[in-house]
């Protein structure tokens, strides 16, 4: 005999005061957000006094949520004014794939006051060579040494909000898990990115210990497909998903050094916005 309180098609929710109908795939369709735990079965649900699961959110903002996981698309009025709330509430059940859509949004021309802006971005690496010890056996150690390769990426860019779409874009590669970078200034105007590649002579506990990180591009959902998280291993691979982002928000390339014939081995760009 079924659970009573296992949610069944059609199912009802009542979120902050109001109702919406929907189906169990709408709902799930982030498994890994907390709305689609939730009904799976991994956090116990609530019901009103009519039946209806309750969900104590903002019941307003909630129908750009479901619609969103009805259609893979982030339909919004265009005198919508309460994106905040709707970025919190995106924040609140994890569903990453809207809240990178909200960002979109916020960095575009229809989501920004400022239409135009310009954005630079420059990469320098350099060679280190690190020694270490490596551990043959209980007090035996061999004394060993690679070169490692750091990567500086400085980005400057006149809207905040491209800054702040920028920091989700990427992600360090720590032993407590993937952490995004953060801008670096107040003014959330500049974004400082550092990353050392982990070269296969160096074991992963040695260049953690020496306060390494590798980069990745974050996974991105788009046109109904789940991009994964891919390592960024140098300048080239840098610059190419630096590239896929800003020019899916209206950035131009204005400007390349050395050579505007070789974009991706350059070491710096300006863009422009109109």
């Amino acid at each position: 005999m079924p659970d009573s309180n296992s949610p069944q098609d059609p199912v009802s929710v009542n979120v902050g005061g109001e109702v919406y109908m929907t189906t169990l795939d709408t709902l799930t369709r982030c498994r890994d957000s907390m709305l689609g735990a939730m009904f799976t079965g991994q956090i116990p649900l609530l019901r009103d006094k009519r039946g209806n699961f309750f969900i104590d959110r903002d019941g307003k903002v909630f129908r750009y949520i479901l619609n969103y996981l009805r259609s893979n698309s982030l339909d919004l009025p265009d005198d919508f004014t309460e994106l905040s709330i709707l970025k919190r509430e995106a924040d609140f059940f994890q569903i990453r794939p809207l809240l990178e859509e909200i960002r979109r949004h916020e960095a575009s021309p229809r989501g920004s006051n400022r239409r135009g802006a310009m954005m630079n971005a420059n990469v320098d690496s350099l060679v280190r060579v690190l020694h270490f010890n490596l551990k043959r056996g209980p007090e035996n150690y061999e004394l060993r040494s690679c070169a490692v390769r750091v990567y500086t990426a400085n980005i400057f860019c006149t809207s905040h909000a491209f800054i702040e779409l920028l920091c989700s874009s990427f992600l360090y590669r720590t032993r407590e898990g993937p952490v995004a970078p953060q801008p670096g200034n107040a003014r959330q105007n500049n974004l400082k990115l550092e990353w050392v590649p982990c070269p296969d002579e160096l074991p992963r506990e040695q260049h953690e210990r020496h306060g390494y990180r590798e980069l990745m591009a974050a996974p991105s959902s788009s046109l109904g497909v789940c991009v994964p998280c891919c390592e960024i291993p140098d300048t080239k691979a840098f610059m190419a998903e630096l590239l896929r982002v800003s020019l899916v928000e209206g950035f131009r390339v204005d400007s390349v050094f050395p050579d505007p014939a070789d974009i991706l081995n350059c070491s710096a760009l300006r863009f422009v916005r109109y």
